[in-house]
């Protein structure tokens, strides 16, 4: 096999993530709001109504935060198992949140529909093709001005370079979790590229949980 490889698809990462979702454990760390998240929600509750969408919400702590704070919520996700577990914590906690299977790069929703998009470490799941599909998507459903959030893996991570190349920054290990599926890796530079159209408000390299697990944050406007 060569270093570099094309495959029919690459946008495969919820098959690892429905697996997760499915049992106690797997959903143990995810279920609480990230704090940029939260503090940005609040900043938005501000603003008046908010119509939000949470694009691969899993099983949903953002999404629900959103409901929580009053927002027009809507959420999708691959992960059958977890669109089963948001729809069952919205439904004990007495809020609503329209939730459906769809694919990031198909949105199943018209133009100019809402006022904030959250992707929270989804969309670098893929090859650049794929990657850039779903920006376009984000810009698509999002109105002139509407607010962007969200998380792309930086070329400071330690997973970069390693595994099998199989497009360009796009690196896949096999029998390794979700890492076994493509993830995109960019720096500062090529981020800001890949989302011509907006204006960045903050850009953020933070280091998660794991060591060396170095992701972008952002915050961006959709240009008008």
């Amino acid at each position: 096999m060569s270093d570099t490889q094309t495959l029919e698809r690459t946008d495969t990462a919820h098959f690892a993530w429905d697996k997760r979702w499915q049992t106690e454990a797997g959903r143990a760390d995810w279920l609480k709001p990230a704090d940029d998240v939260a503090m940005l929600i609040a900043s938005l509750q501000q603003d008046g109504p908010v119509k939000a969408l949470d694009l691969g919400c899993g099983v949903g702590r953002h999404a629900l935060a959103f409901a929580r704070a009053g927002f027009e919520t809507h959420a999708v996700d691959l992960s059958e198992a977890g669109l089963q577990e948001l729809e069952k914590s919205a439904k004990a906690g007495g809020v609503e949140v329209a939730a459906q299977l769809a694919p990031m790069t198909e949105l199943p929703f018209e133009d100019n529909t809402f006022d904030y998009v959250l992707s929270f470490n989804v969309i670098y799941h893929g090859d650049p093709d794929i990657v850039k599909k779903a920006i376009s998507e984000i810009a698509r459903v999002l109105k002139p001005g509407g607010v962007y959030q969200g998380t792309m893996l930086s070329k400071r991570n330690g997973n970069f370079g390693l595994g099998t190349e199989v497009a360009p920054d796009t690196y896949v290990r096999e029998g390794d979790d979700d890492k076994d599926h493509p993830h995109f890796y960019c720096n500062a530079a090529e981020l800001v590229a890949l989302f011509d159209g907006f204006e960045l408000r903050s850009l953020e390299d933070k280091l998660h949980s794991k060591p060396g697990s170095w992701h972008w944050h952002l915050v961006a406007e959709r240009l008008a």
